[in-house]
């Protein structure tokens, strides 16, 4: 790399002016990768075609570093009886790690290692309809 600034020294035709281009190649300095992180949390998807493709989700929730968001509409459609029971066995492993589970929408179900939690919208507060309002009140 040092060699870089002297070839384009040389092609602009600045070898009579050094001072710019060998300052930069005293200053220089390689900045690589200082070693590989881990991530804190890693989201990875999963398809259930069938129960035993659970124990690879149960794997990775219990290691506490990745939110599984897993489709479950290949066992859905097969079987409901050994979807219930996935649900089932998710539930209790994220229950007992500390995490969260949540379905969304009619195919995907999320869970979380206990360093992450879901948020879950509070029910919009119904308008009061004019039956329910007391009567002789003017608003």
């Amino acid at each position: 790399m040092a060699n870089l600034f002297s070839k384009i020294k040389s092609g602009l035709g600045l070898g009579s002016e050094p001072n710019v281009f060998e300052e930069a190649e005293k200053d220089y300095v390689e900045v690589g990768n200082q070693g590989e992180e881990k991530p804190q949390l890693v989201v990875r998807t999963f398809v259930l075609e069938d129960f035993s493709d659970i124990k690879a989700v149960l794997d990775v929730l219990r290691d506490g570093y990745t939110i599984p968001i897993i489709n479950i509409k290949p066992i859905k459609e097969k079987d409901l009886i050994e979807l219930k029971r996935a649900i089932n066995k998710l539930k209790k492993t994220t229950d007992a790690i500390g995490g969260d589970i949540a379905g969304v929408g009619d195919d995907y179900i999320v869970c979380t290692p206990p360093v992450a939690k879901i948020f879950r919208a509070k029910p919009a507060r119904k308008a009061p309809v004019a039956e329910d309002l007391p009567e002789g009140d003017d608003f």
